[in-house]
């Protein structure tokens, strides 16, 4: 008998045994068999929703979602390169879980692990998502605990971790073949993941930690012993998804005809009337070291509308790809600006410009506003990490925010319910104990509040002018259309 004749005999005993078992392809009962009540291992967010957060009934795509950002939380690792993580999952889990759709073509391999229709099952749709996403995360995280980590939650869903069977009659064949073939092509992407993204252009900044040469340009700063580096310079070279190039989508250049004397007014003001909401609202989006970073803070929002919409594992690995992919053009987009203009931020430039004058703005941690010179003007930001590694503009938040929120308007999921997450009182990192006073809950109705309460986040804690803002917002949307544009020639099977 042919292989293939005996893979549809099988498939087809299968399907009849699912049958009896009254398990139906695709339905809740074959979900209850497949699905293991397990959670990710691993820090969890720092803030988490009110509702539709990490459930131990999510699919397999929303599983291994929360995985990656676990692993994200645990490592030190750039926005960028969390935004490149992101995509490369995703990916992977896509083009594991497009064998198994009849019309979807992965990004690598095209049609060609394409499965017969008896075997577009939900248990094989979980077995090779689930392969696809541990090959692609055990590559991208080389640190021993969290790849013990890592194996353990494979057992945990029942799995073999050291099954690499590349037999794509198999699901766990296709899984492994998929992700091989994302890896691959990503090893060599300009990024630099094989020497820990470190920079290879020699980037060196006009400024020092002390020494201000040119006011319009970013400042290392010196944070107790360690001076800064910015982070991931080499960025604008890394392949995108759908950009074309990094400079695609103009975005004019920061206005130096007023000397920025306004907008770092505007900063100093923002500072000085801070509210709790306001504080509450620069903290929630901050998104610092060890947290999912702005790039999976998007994710995070993209598993809720997921569990909001309901449990259908085709359009949760569809939104979770169309947002990886988002990310990752535009954190190579925004790093490109960054590195074109290398552009001051606020710290560097309010203590430029008012050296000496008298100010009103937050005198730091449980002081509220105070008078203070200039030069002692500080962001709402953590000590630990006061401004971000590299330049203004253009925000990689409003960048990162926006293109996440763009696809999935696009795809026809930006509206939201009851979508909201509630900062307890005393709750804060930079204020413990005092700050918030009282609860504050902060909610949206649609993915793009969430994305503008992002953007404007930046200006309260400090570390982004408003144009910074508002142009990476703009940009962040062309991403996301772009991105979605080419995601749908993936998903109707046109791509060449």
């Amino acid at each position: 008998m042919p292989a293939r004749t005996r893979a549809a005999v099988a498939a087809g005993i299968a399907a009849l045994v699912a049958s009896a078992l009254g398990v139906v392809p695709g339905g809740a009962a074959e979900a209850a068999a497949v699905i293991k009540p397990v959670e990710a291992r691993g820090p969890k967010t720092l803030f988490p929703l009110d509702r539709y957060g990490p459930s131990r009934t999510d699919n397999a795509a929303l599983k291994w979602s929360e995985q990656t950002l676990a692993l994200i939380r645990g490592a030190t690792l750039p926005p960028t390169a969390v935004s490149r993580v992101l995509a490369v999952v995703q990916t992977s889990v896509y083009d594991a879980w497009a064998a198994y759709d009849p019309v979807a073509v992965g990004t690598r391999l095209g049609g060609s692990l394409r499965r017969p229709a008896t075997e577009r099952t939900l248990a094989n749709k979980t077995t090779a998502i689930s392969f696809a996403a541990y090959r692609a995360l055990f590559d991208l995280f080389p640190d021993p605990a969290q790849r013990a980590d890592l194996r353990r939650f494979m057992v945990d869903l029942g799995y073999d971790p050291d099954d690499a069977s590349t037999d794509v009659r198999t699901p766990t064949g296709v899984g492994n073949v998929a992700a091989a073939a994302v890896l691959a092509y990503r090893h060599d992407d300009g990024s630099n993941q094989a020497g820990g993204y470190a920079d290879y252009t020699g980037y060196t900044p006009v400024n020092t930690p002390d020494v201000v040469n040119d006011r319009f340009h970013w400042q290392p700063l010196r944070i107790g012993t360690t001076v800064q580096r910015f982070a991931t310079p080499q960025w604008r070279y890394v392949t995108p998804f759908a950009l074309t190039a990094p400079d695609q989508f103009p975005v004019p250049a920061p206005d130096l005809r007023k000397d920025y004397a306004k907008p770092v007014r505007d900063i100093v003001k923002f500072s000085a009337k801070l509210t709790d909401t306001d504080k509450a609202i620069a903290e929630y989006w901050a998104d610092g070291p060890k947290s999912e970073l702005p790039p999976g803070h998007g994710a995070i929002f993209v598993g809720a509308v997921c569990r909001m919409h309901g449990d259908d594992l085709d359009n949760d690995v569809k939104l979770l790809f169309l947002q990886g992919n988002a990310v990752l053009d535009a954190g190579i987009a925004a790093w490109h600006l960054k590195v074109t203009y290398d552009f001051v931020r606020p710290i560097t430039l309010v203590h430029v410009l008012l050296k000496d004058e008298k100010i009103k703005a937050w005198g730091g941690p449980g002081r509220g506003t105070v008078t203070m010179l200039g030069q002692d003007w500080q962001p709402y930001q953590l000590p630990s990490v006061v401004t971000p590694p590299f330049p203004e503009y253009v925000s990689g938040h409003s960048t990162f925010s926006a293109a996440s929120s763009e696809v999935i308007r696009s795809f026809g999921a930006s509206d939201v319910r009851n979508l909201s997450v509630t900062i307890r009182a005393g709750s804060s990192r930079i204020e413990p104990g005092s700050t918030p006073a009282a609860d504050v809950r902060l909610g949206w109705r649609t993915l793009q509040d969430a994305a503008d309460q992002a953007g404007i986040s930046r200006e309260y804690g400090g570390i982004h002018f408003g144009d910074g803002d508002a142009n990476g917002r703009a940009l962040g949307r062309k991403i996301g259309q772009a991105v979605f544009a080419k995601a749908q020639r993936y998903f109707n099977g046109t791509a060449g």
